[in-house]
């Protein structure tokens, strides 16, 4: 009768390596996919600076900027970007650009027959001016001014 309970004890104990290995298999996978998420939203803010960092921003190529303005807008519609981040960094040149330009969209619109032109950039502006009609923008400086750094342990 021994040498059964033995066998069982093994298999119990196997059992029980084998359930916590997987566990923690689960728990590593899904702590790897919140990093990788987070770098991901990271690279894309990244890259966005890293745009408005380029030679040909400062040109001010009226197409440029709309396609910046138009390749962020897609960003956030696939929420690979927050509209909280971009409201942060560009919202008073988005919803600026946007007035002066979307003369321009319209004409391209109407020249070229295609009603897609343009079509995340207006989306985007669109999103920034409702949000600013619910809270009109507060410049940083005020905003959070009575921000500190963190102390340093």
């Amino acid at each position: 009768m021994l040498p059964i309970r033995a066998e069982v004890d093994i298999s119990t104990l196997a059992n029980l390596i084998n359930a916590i290995a997987v566990t923690a298999g689960v728990i590593f996978a899904a702590t790897q996919i919140q990093y990788y998420r987070q770098r991901r939203r990271r690279d894309a803010m990244l890259e966005l600076v890293r745009s408005f960092q380029s030679p040909a921003f400062p040109s001010d190529a009226v197409y440029l900027v709309a396609l910046t303005w138009e390749s962020i807008g897609v960003l956030l519609f696939r929420r690979e970007l927050t509209l909280d981040l971009i409201d942060d960094f560009f919202s008073g040149p988005i919803v600026l650009s946007w007035k002066k330009l979307q003369v321009y969209s319209d004409e391209w619109r109407r020249t070229l027959d295609r009603e897609t032109f343009s079509e995340w950039f207006h989306w985007l502006a669109e999103r920034m001016m409702e949000r600013e009609k619910l809270a009109p923008p507060v410049p940083a400086y005020i905003a959070h001014r009575r921000w500190r750094e963190a102390r340093r342990r």
